[in-house]
């Protein structure tokens, strides 16, 4: 549907992207990730013109679009994006926000646009919104969703989604993300720069990782986030998709810790409930780590399912093998209590004098 050869755009002398070359396919789901800053959410404006590029090829359907200005509004209306951000027309209600642009630039008939329309809003879970007005949408995530559904009122062949979930409550992105998961699974083509790890896992066909306006590295979803081939995708992959800490020192930060387990519960959309018991568990395992060596030396690291659901701290500690919730080891048994308390599943290994907790923490 789209390729992209030797794209270029520069801010004056400042280059911003460089020498991008992609491939879209029909059908495809291809996400964007990297580093802030590396050019991502230029790359899509560029492909749909909202910026100009400073050189290089797009063809859309086999129409360079650069050297055909004057179709570019048929070219366009291809390719709908969704911004991070979206403020309807204040005075007509949702439905009407939804048929204006198909009635008078697709010469759809009024009723048959307010019957897509309506389509269209239950199949992002607003039906009930239809005579609604900007105002009265109860949150930045029902103003995201309406704003899909006007994207696809333009029946696109593609959709440019530009990290959404920035511009939304942390415990609001699963229902946007849930929306996107349907349209993909519906064959839509789409082109998403996502911050959200386990969604571009879940959905992409294809992965491209960026870096200082270049893509850096490119490939299957599987090959990404999995065995990734170069250094800086491999350290972005892994710092992103878990939350790590080294407690080296008895004067360890634990305010540190616990707003690192507060961020990384809440981009993953988990209440207060779980990032409460989380900061507990995990000061109950420091605890009697330290009532039981005499150093502190130890690695905490969080990782979150999307797919399962799960929540999973591990715990990692050197020296002779001792399980610190085994209470015929363990003097502390108020402590091995609230941690077991909380934990679905617990399970305790030992290898090169290594000692690994792993809980799975309840829902």
């Amino acid at each position: 549907m789209i390729r992209v050869e030797n794209l270029a755009k520069n801010y004056g002398k400042t280059p911003v992207l460089k020498n991008i070359n992609i491939n879209i396919n029909q059908g495809e789901v291809i996400s964007i990730i990297g580093p802030s800053g590396s050019g991502k959410s230029i790359l899509l404006r560029c492909l749909n013109l909202l910026e100009l590029p400073s050189s290089g090829l797009i063809m859309v359907d086999g129409i360079d679009i650069m050297k055909n200005l004057q179709k570019i509004n048929k070219l366009i209306q291809k390719m709908g994006m969704v911004f991070q951000s979206y403020n309807l027309f204040p005075h007509p209600t949702v439905l009407e926000n939804l048929t204006i642009s198909s009635i008078k630039l697709l010469n759809i008939p009024k009723t048959e646009a307010e019957k897509n329309a309506l389509l269209l809003l239950q199949l992002v879970g607003l039906g009930k919104k239809i005579n609604s007005y900007d105002d009265e949408l109860s949150s930045g995530e029902q103003k995201q969703r309406v704003a899909i559904a006007l994207c696809l009122s333009m029946n696109p062949e593609i959709i440019l989604f530009d990290e959404l979930a920035s511009a939304l409550d942390p415990t609001m992105i699963s229902e946007v993300l849930t929306v996107m998961r349907n349209l993909a699974r519906e064959g839509m083509t789409i082109l998403v720069v996502t911050h959200e790890m386990d969604f571009a896992c879940d959905v992409s066909n294809q992965v491209i990782y960026m870096d200082e306006g270049t893509i850096y590295e490119e490939g299957s979803t599987h090959q990404i986030f999995n065995n990734p081939q170069k250094n800086k995708t491999n350290r972005f992959i892994n710092r992103i998709r878990s939350f790590h800490y080294q407690i080296d020192s008895p004067n360890y930060d634990l305010y540190s810790i616990n707003a690192g387990i507060k961020k990384f519960c809440h981009k993953h959309a988990l209440g207060d409930e779980i990032v409460n018991k989380t900061q507990l568990i995990t000061e109950e395992l420091i605890e009697l780590y330290k009532s039981n060596y005499l150093e502190i030396k130890a690695e905490l690291t969080l990782a979150y399912s999307e797919k399962n659901r799960e929540l999973t701290l591990s715990f990692l500690y050197k020296g002779d093998k001792k399980n610190l919730l085994n209470s015929q080891e363990i003097t502390n048994e108020i402590a091995i209590k609230i941690v077991k308390n909380y934990c679905k599943e617990i399970s305790f290994s030992y290898s090169n004098r290594q000692n690994i907790l792993e809980l799975v923490l309840k829902k």
